[in-house]
């Protein structure tokens, strides 16, 4: 059994990355981002302010999050609905964003997600991974790169899939998000002490994978996993 934290801000293209190694190392992947974004959508759908913290925390009882997972992808069930293709909007994400700093939101999310890599090998995603959700985890990655080439990203994802927005707006919330996620009081966005940084500003997802093996196979062997 392995446990492999992988943090960073939004848009790094952990997502991504953390799919790629799960396939490639035979692992499950989570997407403890998507579990944040459910919430968020299920906030959003009853139209209560993102900020209203006290009405939030009212509704947790009502949510029933589960992973699914087919052929090696997650699927995020919210009350017996896949909300998988619903919760990637940038709507949704200032919604994860606000609901995930409430210590409520994350206690009610954490021993979800430390169940799963309590009984399988997993590589994790999210902003505290390695810090408060697997502080255990064998290896640990915090991947960064530049709030411009992060914002070029997830303005292509985003145009990709018909969301009109334009490439300043994403990057403005590229903004407001990192500060929101490194300076929150409750399990901020910053590495673990032993983490190892991996900077994708310049890398494809290729050479992001690549990179993040070759951290991955100093720190275990993989061919044991």
């Amino acid at each position: 059994m392995i446990k492999i934290a992988l943090d960073g801000p939004s848009g790094a293209g952990k997502s991504t990355v953390a799919k790629a190694i799960a396939k490639r190392l035979s692992i499950v992947y989570v997407d403890t981002g998507a579990l944040y974004r459910s919430i968020g959508l299920y906030i959003q759908r009853l139209g209560i302010d993102k900020t209203d913290k006290e009405k939030i925390i009212s509704q947790l009882p009502s949510i029933h999050l589960a992973l699914e997972y087919k052929d090696g992808v997650q699927s995020v069930i919210l009350n017996g609905e896949d909300v998988s293709g619903l919760i990637r909007t940038g709507e949704i994400a200032m919604y994860a964003s606000a609901v995930s700093a409430i210590p409520e939101v994350r206690a009610f999310l954490l021993d979800t997600q430390r169940d799963i890599a309590h009984k399988n090998s997993v590589i994790m995603d999210g902003r505290d991974i390695g810090t408060v959700i697997l502080p255990d985890a064998e290896v640990k990655i915090f991947m960064v790169a530049s709030p411009e080439a992060r914002a070029k990203r997830r303005y292509l994802e985003l145009t990709e899939k018909g969301e009109k927005c334009t490439f300043e707006s994403v990057l403005a919330d590229i903004v407001e998000r990192d500060k929101n996620d490194s300076t929150r009081k409750v399990a901020p966005a910053i590495p673990a002490d032993d983490a190892v940084f991996l900077d994708n500003s310049d890398l494809d997802v290729e050479g992001t994978v690549d990179k993040a093996l070759e951290i991955i196979s100093s720190k275990v062997d993989i061919e044991a996993i």
